[in-house]
């Protein structure tokens, strides 16, 4: 036998088992098949925020520094609307429907918002006030805030799923105002806050 002879056959050799082998299927896989990114600690925040729509809790009021909020008042959180990109949940106080708090999310962090409105409607003038995360969080806390030296300021936001929910003004992590709101026997939903119908003008 020639030598090119011998050097075809080793070629027929090496070739016809890659052929059958499961590496060309995988090749051959829709590119749906891939693997998807790893959940992050924010994505499941998110999704617990979601999971809460369409549902009412009513709170107390465990812990404040003023007296922006009476310790008589009956607060209700209405969770109302719950997008992929914004969730607002509308705090009722007593009749006051002025509050809605707007949580954006972002490729990279969360953002937390207060929309403020008056009884017709309009956008009160410290409206939108509010921070974005700073640090990763967890799937049951989240906090919107800035750093300011050695010292963390801004808001808090925890979720125990089927218990509590719970909103705050926070320092280095710690509460000063302190919302918590009982998952575990929902009440019938508010009527609607002020100024739902038009979005806050930021986002227009």
């Amino acid at each position: 036998m020639t030598r090119s002879a011998l050097a075809l056959l080793a070629l027929f050799a090496f070739v016809l088992p890659a052929c059958g082998s499961d590496d060309g299927d995988a090749m051959d896989a829709p590119a749906d098949q891939a693997a998807a990114a790893p959940q992050t600690a924010q994505d499941a925040f998110w999704e617990n925020l979601q999971a809460l729509c369409e549902s009412a809790a009513e709170g107390e009021l465990l812990q404040a520094p003023d007296d922006q909020i009476s310790p008589d008042a009956r607060l209700v959180v209405h969770f109302w609307e719950c997008g992929d990109e914004m969730i607002r949940f509308p705090l009722h106080v007593d009749d006051n429907r002025s509050r809605t708090w707007v949580f954006l999310r972002h490729d990279d962090h969360l953002e937390l918002r207060h929309d403020h409105r008056y009884e017709d409607g309009t956008e009160e003038g410290n409206t939108w006030y509010g921070s974005t995360t700073i640090e990763e969080g967890t799937p049951n806390r989240q906090e919107f805030a800035t750093r300011r030296g050695d010292d963390i300021g801004g808001w808090a936001v925890e979720i125990e799923p089927g218990v509590h929910f719970t909103y705050g003004t926070m320092r280095n992590h710690e509460f000063r105002h302190h919302l918590r709101f009982d998952l575990t026997d929902p009440v019938e939903l508010p009527p609607m806050h002020w100024g739902w119908e038009t979005p806050p003008s930021q986002l227009q």
